[in-house]
């Protein structure tokens, strides 16, 4: 009972993000915000990725001088399923830019493209809290406190993340109410992600040092691919590192004071 009502943890990151539209009185973030919130986002998944899921697969095998190799497997087995999925699906900064003069109904549609690009990318962070919970449920790699710290991480980082789908919805026209429910669907595919994977709990445990590294190698690709050229692009790109540099700390806080 306990692990699924953590499993919601990321989903709250997302929900009070979402609900900024309802208090700003903007329709929009600042760029200097959004440049900050992006490289902070960026910042605690990468720590979490590599604190919460890659060394902790490291640590798990014992296979000698090739016990590097479920996490090389793993991480890059992660990396290339979401390769093939953004080869699919649109990358989250191909639709952030708005051309000038476009209409608002084709604006809208860019919009929503954004939402589901968020929704799919979501899902490996909802994975990865799901094989975290099953790992501390089974106490055999991750820590209770671990797990915590990385629930946490993930909450954090989402807050941005449905700050920025559901206030460019409020700016193409839609109610501040429906563009908080969009804003906080785009995080509800991480619960179910999770629920998935405790489910078949006992068909991964045994293959979990493959699982945290997979889970590690997919955030690490959309951290890569979709934020950190987001937090770059254009001007106050120097915020971005700046709020980089302050999540990835704040995940090491985290990781010793609860791990």
């Amino acid at each position: 009972m306990t692990e699924i009502l953590l499993m919601f943890v990321p989903f709250i990151g997302t929900t009070l993000g979402a609900a900024v539209v309802l208090f700003f009185k903007k329709d929009h973030l600042d760029e200097r915000l959004e440049k900050t919130l992006l490289g902070f986002a960026s910042g605690i998944m990468m720590a979490v990725s590599f604190f919460s899921l890659l060394m902790p697969s490291l640590e798990a095998t014992d296979m000698g001088d090739f016990s590097f190799l479920p996490c090389v497997i793993g991480f890059l087995v992660g990396i290339f399923f979401l390769l093939v999925i953004d080869m699919i699906l649109p990358h989250l900064h191909r639709f952030s830019d708005k051309p000038e003069g476009i209409k608002t109904k084709r604006v809208l549609s860019h919009s929503l493209m954004l939402f589901v690009a968020v929704v799919i990318h979501n899902i490996p962070e909802g994975a990865a809290a799901g094989v975290a919970l099953l790992s501390s449920e089974s106490e055999t790699f991750l820590t209770f406190g671990a797990t915590m710290a990385m629930l946490l991480g993930i909450a954090i980082q989402n807050f941005p993340e449905g700050a920025i789908i559901a206030l460019p919805l409020r700016a193409e026209g839609m109610s501040r109410f429906k563009a908080f429910i969009f804003g906080t669907l785009s995080g509800a595919v991480e619960p179910i992600a999770s629920l998935v994977v405790l489910l078949i709990g006992e068909l991964i445990v045994p293959f979990m040092p493959y699982a945290l590294s997979f889970a590690g190698g997919a955030m690490i690709y959309v951290v890569i691919e979709e934020l950190i050229p987001e937090a770059a692009a254009g001007e106050h790109s120097n915020l971005s590192t700046i709020a980089f540099a302050i999540g990835f700390a704040l995940m090491i806080v985290l990781d010793v004071l609860l791990g």
